[in-house]
Order: C-alpha cells, then structure tokens, then sequence
C-alpha cells in the first residue's frame, strides 16, 4: 500500500516530507532512538507541525515500528516501496515518490519541506523562517545554514597546502573579518514543487540560504547520540522558537503526572502519598522570583496532598476541578489575562481542553499518545523527574537572552 491512511486535506499547499526507513546500518534503528527522552522520527513530525507555513506532514517508511511512532506524534504515514527503501536509494528518490502521491490528494500542492531526523534540534520557527526566505528572494529552493568562520585549506598542484577563503602568505586575518561562509545544517531543504519535479534535485534552480542557531551535529555515530542527548537534558534547546517562549505570561500546570511520576503509594488505611522533584521545586521557585509569570496548579484530584505541595511552593492552587476550561476562563479573566498568555501543562486526556486552547502547551515525555499528538512542546523528562525544572530552564534562559 502506498496511498495515505487518512482522508484528504484539499487546501494543502506547502507538505513536510520526512524520510525515515527502518533499515539504517551505522546505527541501527536510528530514526526510533531518542534525543531527549523523544525519538528523532517523534522530533522531526514535531516540528512539522509546529510550523504555520506547513499544511501536512508525512513521514515516509518502509518500517511498522517507525510508522507507529509517527502516528504517536501526529504525523501521517507513506509507505515507502522496499525498492526506494534500501541503502543506494538517494533522498531525492524517496521525495520525489512520496511528491507524486500527495499531489494526487492536493492537487494544490506547490511546495514542499524536507527534513532530516538526523537534525534533532529543528524547531517549526526554522522551518517557517527557511519558507519565508525562500519566498522574499523569489528563489527556487532555500536551505538551513550555519555560519562558519573557518580558515578553509585545500591542495594546490603540487600536493601543499594553500588557503581557500584567505591568503596564508599575507598578515593573518581575524576570523570575523573573513568572507561570510555558511555550511549546510543539513536539517532542513525546501523547494518549489515544479523545479524540484523538472530537476528531481533539491537544489533546483535559485538557492537562499536561511542561517539556524543550532548545535552544529548530525547524528551518525552513538557519540552523536550521546552528544545532542546530553545538550537536549539541558533544557536549552527547545523545539519551541523563542518568540512563542517570550509570549508566556502564566505558566498553568496539572498535578498528577506533571509535578508528580503519575504514581500513588496507598498504605493499608488507605491514605494516599506522591512523589515530586526538588529539581522541579528549585525551577518553579526560581521562576517565581523571577516576576515574570503568574503561576497555577489545576488539578482534578481531591487530594489534600495537592494542596500541601502548592503552599510548599508558593502557588497558587485549585483543586478538585472537573471542568478545567470553566475555571479557567474564570481565572484569566480576572488576572486580565488571556487564552495566548498561557502555557498549559498537562500529561492526560482531561488536559486536552485547555491543553486546544492555550497559546502554547508542553507535557513531560510519558504523557498519554493522544497529549503527545497535541501539545506544541514535549519536555525532555517523564513528570515528576525533571519535566518541569527543563521547562522553568528554559523560560528563565529566554527572558535572560531578551534582555541582553
């Protein structure tokens, strides 16, 4: 089968197209490993569907695990043939199949995003801006970039040494005052549909060129893993851009399975205890002195635990609440806030009102399959493990950034 599993969206003009076999060699099952407690196929669709200038994102497989995966994160699936799936079949090959299915869904469709899961830092504000800069140049194809200030060698006839971008034999220049040079992220390629059909290349014609703030790695080695895993656990590499981060005036967050590992210890007389984090104290904590943000706890449970640990914190509280969104609504409107100053927190299906209507919306790494499908920002760690503390991190590094 090769057509799509779900019913098609006719408006569709710009598609992402994600290419993750199963068969990878170097690392195997490359594409499900997680960065950040989210598997690179998990971050790719993630990304996709945070950015407004893509209508449809799918990722093309030849593997049901991996196919799984997608769906979990709300991407739809291609199945790729196993003749366009093995270790010689270039990119363009799997784009240009996964290209004339969808056109045969949208007939609309005039462009088109490719991103690589090997590049796990890609957040929706990239692709967007890689879109934009395509369309103000009036260029065929564009491309993510990184800035690079080299010194660049090569070989001259003679087999020594000569200088490529600068003159070894004159006065050696600062870096900064060398050309401007970039090289390819390798993250993100976009194109104008006709020219990349009439070229079957992504570099079909006029190229721009869209410089990312990113860690320079692709993954390709278990050391890359451990690399972007341990720059991901810092918290200061969201997939959320930094604008939509700026924007949060009220952090708002369930209890169970956020502040909590979505467990209960029951003793024999049926009194009932939680774990929470000291790490996830210490951010909340540190964001609340920051001034910045008014913060809520908003749970369901009747647990008089809920209410000890938010004075524990200094937070505000409402628990026992059926109907979130109400309560909600109440609330905003007498901080004078609103819908889009909100970041909800939530990990369950009873977060999912507010989770829809909130300007942003995060959920530790366990959350149920259908908060994972939704919410805009999947938090490196499980609730009541860090979840919250990444977050509070990097919230304070953007206000600090801001204000430099």
């Amino acid at each position: 089968m090769t057509r799509f599993e779900t019913p098609p969206v006719t408006s569709v003009k710009t598609a992402c197209i994600i290419l993750a076999r199963g068969g990878s060699k170097g690392v195997p099952r490359k594409n499900l490993r997680p960065v950040g407690g989210i598997s690179l196929v998990g971050r790719s669709v993630m990304a996709g569907k945070s950015a407004q200038g893509v209508d449809h994102v799918i990722v093309s497989t030849d593997d049901e695990e991996i196919a799984r995966e997608a769906r979990r994160y709300g991407g739809e699936v291609l199945w790729r043939p196993e003749e366009l799936s093995g270790d010689t079949a270039s990119s363009e090959v799997g784009w240009l199949h996964a290209y004339h299915e969808l056109k045969r869904e949208h007939p609309a469709l005039n462009r088109l995003v490719f991103l690589q899961c090997t590049s796990p830092f890609t957040t929706g504000a990239d692709i967007d801006g890689c879109l934009a800069e395509m369309e103000q140049k009036g260029a065929d194809c564009a491309l993510s970039v990184l800035s690079d200030h080299s010194f660049l060698w090569g070989y001259d006839e003679a087999g020594f040494g000569v200088g490529l971008n600068h003159n070894e034999r004159a006065q050696r220049k600062r870096r900064q005052d060398l050309p401007p040079s970039f090289r390819e992220s390798g993250a993100i390629y976009c194109v104008d549909a006709e020219a990349f059909v009439r070229t079957g290349q992504r570099f079909c014609g006029t190229v721009a060129l869209f410089p990312v703030d990113h860690p320079p790695v692709e993954i390709d080695t278990l050391a890359d893993f451990d690399l972007c895993s341990m720059i991901a656990n810092t918290g200061k590499q969201p997939m959320i851009g930094a604008e939509r981060l700026a924007a949060v005036k009220a952090l708002i967050m369930d209890f169970d399975g956020v502040h909590t590992d979505n467990k209960v210890i029951v003793d024999e007389t049926g009194r009932e205890s939680v774990v929470t984090s000291r790490g996830d104290g210490m951010g909340l904590s540190m964001l609340r002195a920051s001034g910045r943000y008014r913060l809520l706890i908003l749970s369901k449970e009747r647990n008089p635990v809920v209410l000890r640990r938010a004075e524990k914190l200094g937070i505000e509280v409402f628990h026992a609440v059926d109907d979130k969104v109400a309560a909600l609504e109440t609330w905003l409107s007498k901080q004078g806030l609103s819908w889009e100053d909100v970041l909800y927190v939530g990990n369950d299906v009873n977060d999912l009102g507010p989770i829809r209507k909130a300007g942003l919306s995060a959920g530790p790494s366990d959350s149920h399959p259908d908060v994972l499908r939704e919410i805009d920002w999947v938090l490196p760690h499980p609730g009541g493990n860090g979840a919250l503390r990444s977050l509070c991190d990097c919230l304070l590094a953007c206000r600090s950034r801001a204000s430099i």
